[in-house]
């Protein structure tokens, strides 16, 4: 029978850590449907909440530490408790940072294009990084108050549009606000009733927090963040839009090889042009957002600004919420259609070539 001095040096294991949070991304990744999905967002809520404790528990009485076993039997049960199950607290917080990073790799993912989301998962990774490979206690107790800020700040961006219904400015910063003090308060029971530890240390410990949220909003107002809770379905442009019955008929020019098309590219000038998008929004929520026009005559030469065309959008549908752009008389060239919050991030874009010369193919059309 393993022994637990045993099984405390077999958790000991360097490869352990990544195992763990890896099945933290995979549990996630079969469990969790919808954003707006209550039972979601409660488990997320749930991951957080024993995060936190699970911070507190690792600052207050660190992780590695021996007590002697008469030291531990007069101690109060759930102190006793606390103090058995604190070397398994890193494998406890790795699958939890696992759970929720691949949460919010899969709702975010959803939510821009690759630019935007590579610069936020890129801070996610360095914060990975260093969490894995310093070791030093205070040090390693700063990081993963820093994550535990960054976590909260994910979850807060799309957990209060989801229950409010409402994307804006200041809903996000009402977000920004509320994982600060939540990180806080962990910081505060870190430090809670051990007058030998200064509260000099306890900002120390919560300034990288501090830092990681102002970066985040910093990231906001730059159009750094996906814009979670929404995320493209689909977008292509057609020949021709038709509503037919709950669905829309949706025309493009297609080869008999071409079994891979589902949108027209390229397409023949002095046509009209219809760009057809479903965007998903959670329940309640009622947002506008843009179809924004690019041209350039060629490739060497920036995309300019064509138009911009406001659509109201509502949320609940699983597929998205289906609308179209309509333009005629594009000349040659490549053309680009941006999917805009009305803050201006992005959630997809839809590309394509105007020819001039446009040989003669088929109509053919699906149904969305």
């Amino acid at each position: 029978m393993l022994s637990s001095a045993r099984f405390q040096s077999v958790l000991g294991k360097p490869y352990l850590p990544p195992l763990f949070f890896f099945s933290g991304v995979t549990y996630d990744s079969f469990t969790l449907t919808r954003i707006d999905r209550l039972v979601d967002n409660l488990l997320l809520l749930l991951y957080l909440a024993l995060l936190g404790f699970l911070i507190v528990l690792t600052g207050r009485l660190g992780t590695s530490r021996p007590v002697p076993e008469d030291h531990v039997a007069t101690k109060p049960w759930f102190s006793r408790l606390l103090l058995q199950a604190r070397p398994y607290a890193p494998m406890a917080i790795q699958f939890l940072l696992g759970g929720l990073f691949s949460a919010y790799t899969i709702f975010y993912w959803k939510s821009a294009t690759f630019t935007g989301t590579a610069i936020f998962f890129c801070l996610l990774a360095a914060l990975l990084v260093a969490n894995e490979l310093c070791r030093d206690r205070l040090s390693n107790l700063q990081i993963l108050i820093a994550l535990y800020a960054l976590v909260a700040s994910a979850f807060f961006t799309f957990f209060l549009p989801v229950m409010t219904g409402w994307m804006n400015t200041a809903v996000f910063l009402t977000g920004a606000a509320l994982s600060g003090l939540v990180t806080w308060r962990v910081v505060q029971l870190v430090y809670a009733g051990q007058p030998k530890r200064s509260r000099r240390e306890a900002v120390m410990a919560g300034a990288p927090a501090i830092a990681v949220i102002s970066m985040l909003i910093v990231f906001y107002f730059l159009n750094w963040i996906p814009p979670v809770p929404l995320s493209m379905k689909f977008g292509g442009v057609f020949h021709e839009v038709r509503r037919v019955g709950e669905e829309f008929e949706l025309s493009f020019h297609k080869r008999w090889f071409e079994v891979w098309k589902q949108s027209d590219n390229p397409f023949p000038a002095d046509e009209p042009v219809y760009c057809f998008t479903a965007v998903f929004a959670p329940v309640r929520l009622e947002t506008t957002i843009h179809h924004h026009w690019y041209y350039r005559p060629q490739r060497s030469r920036p995309f300019a600004h064509a138009d911009r065309i406001p659509i109201k959008i509502s949320g609940g549908r699983e597929g998205g919420y289906r609308a179209y752009t309509f333009k005629q008389g594009l000349t040659a060239g490549d053309w680009r259609v941006d999917v805009e919050t009305d803050d201006g991030r992005v959630l997809g874009q839809v590309r394509f070539t105007v020819e001039a010369d446009f040989s003669e193919r088929s109509l053919t059309t699906i149904l969305y």
